[in-house]
């Protein structure tokens, strides 16, 4: 009975009515992809952020030996930090498959950085790698903008000996502009109609530029004020400006030998709510009807509120400002305006005072020396030599 069951069997194994297992490979199904092929290497590294304040590291990495089909594999690429390689890494940023370099910021100088790149595909790893220490410190020169200090530099120097040349004696030619010579008429003409004189400096601060330059541009027509016995009204916007015009009406009288006829009370401050402030000067305008309105500093949405009341009262308007946005309505309406930078040329032709002049001149130099670095520039450019254009980059 027992030959004829194994008969029978090896009868149905050849027949193919019984199938017997292949031999399986003694592989552990648990096993991830990571433990069958191995990690492809990334070449991770950190480096202290060049010309910076402090605070941050560079972190840039490759594959050096990954193939393009690793390569094309990768979807998303992870970067950890640690502060210490035996730690754990702390994941920071996802970026996409092409990154290669990544910014960190906000760190804290003289401590060292630890960096871990991991690439995936699709949540699997592909290819991993620390690098560091990364040590973030601050520069003190960012040498990226020598081209900036070499024109400063250029340009104070220019300034010194022109201030000194002028501190000389040396008599420097300034174009002469309508609205600089009309300064003395429109004075003259206030003094023949026996009618006070209104300077508004403005809106702006004692630290603005264009302030600073009405403060000369008023001790010269104070001067000739005294001279000509005329009043001068100078409504304030801002306290401090208050202050210092009536300082320099004040000297301007104590200069000319007649302190006794200097009036605070015509050196006066308002308000700092702009469109009371500028109510309060065309109740000026319409009741003391000055002869002439000097606008000089910082203005806007009043300016042609201000100079239709002065056109209306019938003065003689004289307005100056940096404001690009406010001169259109400022030459609509006044006799003469100082356009921008002709603010600050007034202040120096009028004072006669070296630094004034010789920091004028020396500006007028710089502006010809930047047309000629432009005009340079776009011609290097044109012939394919960009290195040039690209030497004065500080971005």
């Amino acid at each position: 009975m027992k030959n004829l069951a194994l008969i029978t069997s090896l009868a149905l194994i050849f027949s193919g009515w019984i199938s017997v297992p292949a031999p399986q490979a003694d592989v552990n199904q648990s096993d991830s992809i990571e433990q069958i092929l191995p990690l492809v290497a990334v070449d991770v590294n950190v480096n202290d952020m060049p010309n910076d304040p402090g605070g941050a590291l560079v972190v840039e990495w490759s594959l050096p030996d990954a193939d393009e089909t690793v390569l094309g594999s990768i979807s998303q690429l992870q970067l950890y930090r640690t502060i210490s390689p035996d730690s754990t890494f702390e994941l920071i940023t996802s970026l996409s498959a092409g990154s290669d370099r990544y910014e960190d910021s906000g760190l804290n100088d003289g401590q060292s950085y630890y960096y871990q790149v991991i690439a995936f595909d699709n949540g699997t790893r592909l290819a991993e790698g620390i690098g560091g220490p990364g040590v973030p410190k601050g520069q003190w020169f960012n040498t990226s903008r020598v081209p900036i200090l070499l024109l400063v530099i250029l340009f104070a120097g220019t300034a010194i000996a022109f201030i000194l040349r002028a501190k000389g004696g040396y008599q420097f030619y300034i174009r002469p502009i309508a609205g600089i010579k009309a300064v003395d008429d429109a004075i003259g003409r206030a003094t023949e109609m026996g009618q006070p004189i209104l300077f508004v400096p403005g809106l702006g601060t004692a630290a603005d530029v264009a302030t600073i330059a009405a403060f000369t541009i008023l001790g010269r027509v104070a001067r000739k004020v005294v001279e000509y016995n005329t009043r001068l009204i100078v409504p304030n916007y801002d306290p401090v400006v208050m202050t210092v015009c009536q300082e320099v009406v004040k000297e301007a009288y104590s200069a000319a030998g007649k302190p006794e006829m200097y009036d605070p009370k015509d050196v006066y401050f308002i308000t700092q709510d702009q469109f009371p402030y500028t109510a309060a000067v065309n109740g000026v305008m319409l009741r003391q009807k000055p002869a002439t309105n000097f606008y000089m500093g910082m203005f806007y949405a009043e300016s042609l509120v201000l100079a239709e009341t002065g056109f209306v009262s019938g003065s003689i308007q004289i307005a100056g400002t940096d404001q690009l946005v406010q001169i259109p309505f400022f030459v609509s309406v006044c006799d003469f305006v100082l356009m921008g930078e002709e603010l600050y040329a007034a202040s120096a032709y009028l004072s006669q005072e070296p630094q004034q002049l010789g920091t004028l001149k020396a500006q007028d130099w710089g502006k010809v020396l930047v047309v000629t670095l432009i005009i340079l520039g776009m011609i290097f450019t044109t012939i394919g030599w960009e290195s040039f254009a690209a030497w004065f980059d500080v971005g």
